[in-house]
């Protein structure tokens, strides 16, 4: 009997809909063995604490073997842990201990490129005509040497790096020692889908995937236009970026992609209850694709785009456009929403910089992404209310914000380690110097300074978590919009027999907002107070109310 067939996730395959999953950057979790850098056993000791935040499921980024150019991301052997983060027996020991606290597991999986490490792409660079020479994106340079189109890298310049052993050119979009991948090859998606079946295997209960529009590039290599300055939206690369100065036609987004990603569905279907999310990296069209990639139900589970991960500041208008975007892009679809995650400034930081009180903020905000429609990834240290870290240069690790320092400072700033213990070094993450500094005014908010504080932000996740789980039509309902109230943004979930009216006075002052027709009865347990007169309700600065239509 495989480990798979053991696993928690026997009974209710939608688990997935309007689940909450909480994102660990392993690197940054727990430190079990001294040296600065966290580990599976790490996290298999700070579960508990995961647990009583009252999550459904975790997502942890990538811990392959791996030579860490870009820290787990650029992975060279998809079937084994990288010896800093322990060992495969190490991960088996997490699995069970999650699934002990009815916790499911979420790995992430890396498709688009590994790392030039690979013994994949080692073989493939070696000639033009081994085994493996046409598993990654390989071209001819043009007549004159450069690059055989004008595509673009995130991490900036060409997309394209020159070999003189095949004396071609590789596609990466990522780093150079990230090579593309060539998923046109079906011996590459073969090979990849193994890898699916080696993790469902060892029990997980789904997956992430990376960046999942870059799997396939144009055969024809066909340049990419130019975009027009108004539409450089910046939420896909920094603004000081070329990278936006392209629509991304050709170089990912291709069509070819949704078949492949029915081949990974068929996969999945073959266990029990398993689900997997995308990670949708497009400025433009990022909900239409997402659109694509979830309608019907022989494709993704669900997908995420940018739109609540990007800079534009939360209003009760955008709250309303993203929605109802979505709604229109992906009538079938399922999102997975996040305000934070390992690639952007931390929301607190983000959208509350001039706001005087953040944890207030903080508290609203935890409110409403577990109130709208969709799944939910919270970050670690979200929980706690954690602020972006501001490191010095030399501090970086990140080659993102090495690179485009100090226009774009790289992802470091919420990549920091968790904390844990005010009263213990490094604040409980480490006994050592750790892999980046754990800023001094986190450790003022750890767990050990927050636990049993019922005014804490941390105590207000265990609380709304508790409130959403009694009230199904917040995973599972409908959502409904009714026109905001100046910085009042109002909206009901229904589901079944149940309507609830969610307000949110999204604004650094009181207000007064006016209940929609109906019978309301205000709902207590999930942590916020207001005045209800009538049907007038008084609420605080970032405060909110909560009530079920009798």
């Amino acid at each position: 009997m495989s480990i798979a067939s053991q696993s928690i996730s026997t009974v209710d395959k939608d688990w997935w809909r309007g689940a909450v999953i909480y994102q660990i950057y392993p690197r940054s979790y727990q430190d079990s063995n001294g040296d600065g850098i966290g580990d599976l056993k790490g996290i298999a000791v700070r579960l508990p604490h995961v647990a009583a935040l009252g999550v459904d499921a975790i997502w942890i980024s990538p811990f392959f073997t791996s030579p860490m150019r870009d820290f787990g991301y650029d992975v060279s052997n998809y079937e084994d842990v990288d010896p800093i983060f322990g060992t495969l027996a190490d991960f088996d020991v997490m699995v069970t201990e999650a699934h002990r606290l009815g916790i499911k597991v979420m790995i992430d999986l890396v498709l688009s490129h590994s790392s030039d490490r690979h013994p994949w792409f080692v073989e493939s660079r070696s000639s033009k005509d081994n085994p493996k020479a046409d598993w990654y994106v390989w071209a001819d340079a043009k007549p004159d040497g450069t690059p055989p189109n004008n595509w673009l890298s995130i991490f900036g310049g060409s997309a394209w790096a020159w070999d003189p052993t095949r004396m071609q050119y590789y596609m990466h979009n990522f780093l150079i020692s990230q090579p593309d991948l060539n998923l046109h090859n079906p011996e590459v998606q073969d090979r990849l889908l193994d890898v699916v079946r080696f993790w469902l295997d060892r029990g997980v209960d789904g997956f992430r995937l990376d960046t999942i529009n870059f799997y396939f590039h144009d055969r024809e290599l066909r340049d990419n236009p130019a975009l027009e300055p108004p539409r450089r939206n910046a939420s896909t690369a920094p603004a000081v970026n070329p990278y936006n100065f392209q629509e991304h036609l050709y170089d990912k987004n291709r069509p070819e992609n949704l078949k492949f990603l029915q081949r990974f569905r068929a996969v999945l279907d073959e266990y029990p209850a398993i689900a997997a999310v995308g990670e949708v990296g497009d400025s433009q069209r990022g909900l239409e694709i997402v659109g694509e990639y979830t309608s019907g139900d022989d494709k993704m589970h669900m997908c995420y785009a940018f739109e609540f991960l990007a800079p534009d500041p939360l209003s009760p208008e955008r709250v309303e456009d993203v929605m109802k975007d979505f709604a229109a892009a992906a009538p079938e679809g399922w999102a997975c929403w996040a305000f934070s995650n390992h690639d952007v400034v931390r929301h607190v930081s983000r959208w509350g910089s001039l706001v005087a009180d953040r944890d207030a903020l903080a508290k609203q905000y935890a409110a409403l992404i577990l109130t709208l429609r969709g799944s939910v990834c919270l970050y670690q240290g979200e929980e706690l209310g954690l602020t972006e870290a501001d490191l010095a240069y030399q501090d970086l690790q990140d080659p993102y914000g090495i690179q485009f320092w100090p226009e774009f400072k790289g992802r470091d700033g919420c990549r920091t380690p968790m904390v844990w213990d005010s009263q213990v070094t490094q604040g409980g993450f480490s006994t050592v110097k750790p892999w980046l500094p754990v800023p001094v005014e986190h450790i003022l908010r750890a767990v050990s300074v927050q636990q049993g504080d019922e005014h804490s932000v941390l105590e207000q996740y265990r609380r709304f978590l508790a409130f959403r789980k009694q009230h199904p039509a917040f995973a599972k309902g409908d959502i409904a919009f009714t026109e905001p109230q100046g910085d009042v943004l109002l909206y009901t979930r229904h589901y079944g027999s149940e309507t609830i009216l969610c307000v949110f006075n999204m604004s650094a002052t009181e207000a007064t907002a006016t209940l929609p027709e109906g019978s309301w009865q205000a709902l207590a347990g999930h942590g916020f107070a207001s005045n209800n007169y009538g049907n007038k309700i008084d609420i605080p600065a970032w405060g909110a109310y909560f009530a079920r239509l009798a």
